[in-house]
């Protein structure tokens, strides 16, 4: 099907990367959003600003002012970059006040805020991540559950209406049956004199349905709030509320601007106050939407009521050093808006691609928002740097138009198959001979070891990223570090790297005189003593001491002692208490001991026999491997007569290859199979 770059990328990610990697239409311009926002914040160099604020009282009351321009020039964010410059401003501003402020200008308004649209499915997901805290994979989940129905004591009813839908408007029954609550509920003054009618916005659109709404106004979230998982209840209300408010008139606010100028020198500056007063809610009684990075901006800021021209007490003026910001990181509500933004993917899509990224480990959760990992960067500059058009906004969002053309029949999907399959082909022909692994793992160089005079570098491999002392040319081998939790190969320095080397750190000695030594290994950090091994979970073995260690040994070996039954260790068979039971072992064979038999008192004679009969470990397992892979095979072939009647020559199908062509999911598009 036309759904992904997926089956020809992932050879060239699994050969020159790392295995189990994928690079999916949509998947892979939201991993380049994450990344490139990341790249952004650690090259973001924080400029130093200064505003100046004047404390103004009057009667009892008082407020904050500040200043907006400063000798006849508009004050801008850099218009005062030091210390010493905001000082001597404010010092300026002081004298020319003498402690008095004269009211300029009044300036009086009524603003008014209408309501948000109905749902659809990218600003649901959006404001359940901001209100609720709900993942985008938590918000489809519950939604799917309030449409499918739920017995609300009368049988099983659908409490919302469909819910994957980039539509916003609503049905001529629904605005009747939502305008006959409003006017009895909160009364027929908060109705305006017509029903809103909205229009989508976003990109690529498909409005077969509503926008999603509760199918029956009157079913208030507290009249079926017992019949509801809290989830279920939190979401249902919020699409009821937002339903019903974007029903309702705007909220009317009434705002008021203050211009004072210094009562001595009046041409030196102007300050200025901003206050507004909510004075009819409308809509905001019952629904407020939620915002990203911004603050809220709807609260009252009640001024005191004076006159023009009168004179205000200045109490002080405030110096306050400041530093820009880098921007945020995305969440994803923000991440959902932004590809809808650009009209990449479709809203039944999101929630899969999020957990793609987050299942592949491209990125983590730093609180709310998304950091890309190692691998999600590596991935991210690979494709962007080797698969430039395939990873481009444009190049996305203008595929979903043709996509739509070829579900709705306007376009033969084999000119498309074959339009992208001939470039897209030869391009990575051409990546495979010519990008080397190191280029592709971005092999970062970190300077040179003072111990070898080996080079230091830092890259991605199998197993995830690791320091490396040396080269594969060099006579003697290079030595492997892997990076600690929270270290990241872009910002990861030369002296951090070498302090990986100082493992395996030697403890000193059990009672018993065996060798303890900290270090990390493949499942990660541990104690060995001797031979044997035992894992110290979240302590760090660059800093664990030896009497740490002893107390992880002395637990290891107690429970090793509760564990061994018997031991016929000459003969290297062992009597263990297992999960499912005791049993007889020889590390090559496992054997229950019969329910009849005491585990204590079997002879070395009677576990051999035990053991003779058990089957190799992994045998089974094996065996059911084979079965299910000619199961596989066996419905292939019956697919593929199924399928023998249609014989379509593409490049692609000529070339032997079997593809999946641009997308993440087959959910929207039809299935495009070359037979």
């Amino acid at each position: 099907g036309v759904t992904g770059v997926q089956t020809c990328a992932l050879p060239i990610l699994w050969k020159k990367i790392k295995p189990g990697l994928s690079a999916g239409r949509v998947q892979s311009p939201a991993l380049r959003m994450i990344a490139e926002r990341e790249d952004e914040i650690e090259a973001f160099e924080p400029r130093e600003y200064w505003t100046l604020e004047g404390d103004i009282t009057v009667n009892d009351g008082s407020f904050v002012s500040r200043l907006v321009e400063y000798q006849g020039d508009k004050v801008e964010q850099f218009s005062f970059p030091n210390e010493p410059r905001a000082n001597s401003v404010r010092n300026q501003l002081l004298l020319a006040t003498d402690g008095k402020v004269r009211v300029q200008k009044i300036e009086k308004k009524q603003r008014k805020r209408n309501p948000a649209a109905p749902f659809t499915t990218s600003t649901l997901q959006q404001e359940a991540s901001r209100k609720l805290g709900f993942n985008t994979q938590r918000t489809m989940r519950t939604a799917q559950g309030l449409y499918e129905g739920i017995d609300t004591g009368d049988g099983s009813v659908g409490l919302i209406t469909y819910m994957r839908t980039d539509s916003v408007t609503l049905s001529s029954e629904s605005l009747e049956d939502i305008r006959n609550l409003i006017s009895a509920r909160y009364g027929a003054n908060n109705l305006p004199e017509s029903p809103r009618i909205y229009t989508t916005k976003a990109k690529n659109a498909q409005e077969a349905h509503e926008g999603i709404r509760p199918t029956s106004a009157a079913r208030t979230p507290e009249d079926i709030k017992s019949y509801l998982s809290e989830d279920q209840f939190k979401l249902y209300s919020l699409i009821w509320k937002r339903t019903i408010a974007s029903q309702m008139i705007p909220a009317i606010f009434d705002t008021v601007a203050l211009d004072l100028v210094p009562d001595r020198q009046p041409n030196v500056g102007r300050l200025r106050a901003n206050g507004q007063t909510l004075i009819d809610p409308g809509f905001i009684a019952v629904y407020q939407e939620g915002s990203d990075d911004v603050k809220d901006d709807e609260a009252d800021r009640a001024l005191p009521a004076v006159e023009e021209n009168q004179l205000l007490t200045l109490a002080d003026i405030r110096a306050d050093q400041h530093f820009t910001e880098p921007p945020p990181r995305y969440t994803e509500a923000s991440l959902v808006k932004t590809l809808e933004e650009y009209g990449i993917g479709r809203p039944s899509t999101y929630a899969s691609i999020i957990s793609t990224l987050k299942n592949r480990d491209y990125v983590e959760m730093d609180g709310k928002r998304f950091l890309p990992t190692d691998v999600g960067r590596v991935v991210s500059r690979f494709l962007t740097d080797h698969f430039t058009h395939y990873v481009d906004y444009d190049f996305t969002a203008s595929l979903e138009n043709v996509l739509d053309e070829v579900s709705r029949d306007e376009k033969d999907w084999v000119p498309v198959l074959e339009e992208f399959w001939r470039p897209f082909s030869q391009l990575v022909r051409d990546k495979e001979a010519s990008v080397t692994r190191e280029q592709a793992t971005q092999t970062r160089q970190l300077g040179t070891d003072r111990k070898s005079g080996r080079p230091v570098s830092v890259r991605l491999g199998r197993f995830g990223p690791f320091v490396q002392i040396g080269t594969r040319d060099d006579e003697e081998k290079p030595k492997f570090a892997g990076l600690k939790p929270g270290q990241k190969i872009s910002t990861i320095e030369l002296d951090e790297a070498l302090e990986l080397f100082k493992l395996p750190r030697k403890l000193g000695q059990t009672p018993e005189g065996e060798p303890v030594l900290a270090s990390i290994g493949r499942f990660g950090p541990y104690v060995r003593y001797g031979d044997k091994f035992v894992s110290i979970r979240d302590d760090d073995p660059y800093t664990i001491n030896l009497e740490k260690a002893l107390e992880f040994i002395t637990a290891k070996k107690e429970a090793d002692k509760n564990r061994i039954i018997q031991d016929f260790e000459d003969k290297g068979i062992q009597v263990l208490n297992g999960r499912y039971g005791p049993y007889v072992t020889d590390k090559t064979k496992n054997a229950r001991v019969p329910k009849d038999r005491e585990p204590t008192n079997l002879t070395l004679e009677e576990c051999i026999e035990l053991l003779e009969k058990a089957p190799v470990r992994g045998r089974r397992s094996a065996k059911k491997k084979v079965t299910t892979k000619a199961k596989t095979k066996s419905k292939a072939k019956k697919k593929k007569k199924a399928t023998k009647k249609v014989v379509v020559k593409t490049a692609a199908v000529q070339s032997g290859a079997t593809t999946v062509l641009p997308g993440d999911t087959a959910t929207d598009t039809p299935s495009l199979k070359p037979g």
